[in-house]
């Protein structure tokens, strides 16, 4: 291996530990209460995707708009129930950060078990520092072993 080469492997190393590692700004939020509304039908809520801040205080409306549909946060352990046509509420502190997937918990038709959703409490910085590390390793490897050229028929 070239000088080069040892040295783009240091580098590519400590970058690596900076983006694994580093403390990231966190940007501060009060925790505040969050009203969120969500409509099941079968099979799906919308919407299937909610963002909060950790320390809120979330409450879910949940709406049935055919028949009776159920939603349970995993991670948490609360749950709640709707009506066709009602409307009830669940009440809880976002005190985990993560992603926290809820789903229906009552069974509801023959798709039950694809009904289900994510709540994401704070930020993803996970998904941020492994996106980073693999651009890394990908820019390492091209520029480590580049593609061979083509030879040219005559």
């Amino acid at each position: 291996m070239s000088r080069k080469q040892w040295f783009l492997i240091i580098f590519a190393g400590l970058a690596g530990a900076v983006i694994a590692f580093a403390p990231l700004p966190v940007r501060v939020t009060p925790p505040a209460q969050r009203t969120l509304r969500v409509e099941a039908n079968q099979f799906a809520y919308s919407p299937a995707v909610l963002a909060v801040n950790p320390g809120d205080t979330v409450t879910i409306e949940l709406v049935s708009t055919d028949v009776v549909h159920g939603l349970y946060v995993d991670g948490y352990g609360v749950s709640v129930t709707a009506d066709p046509g009602q409307t009830t509420r669940l009440t809880f502190t976002a005190d985990r950060s993560g992603s926290f997937r809820f789903r229906c918990n009552v069974t509801c038709g023959a798709l039950h078990t694809f009904m289900i959703g994510k709540i994401q409490v704070g930020s993803n910085i996970l998904l941020w520092r492994a996106l980073g590390l693999t651009i890394l390793a990908s820019l390492v490897a091209i520029i480590l072993f580049p593609r061979p050229a083509k030879a040219q028929a005559a």
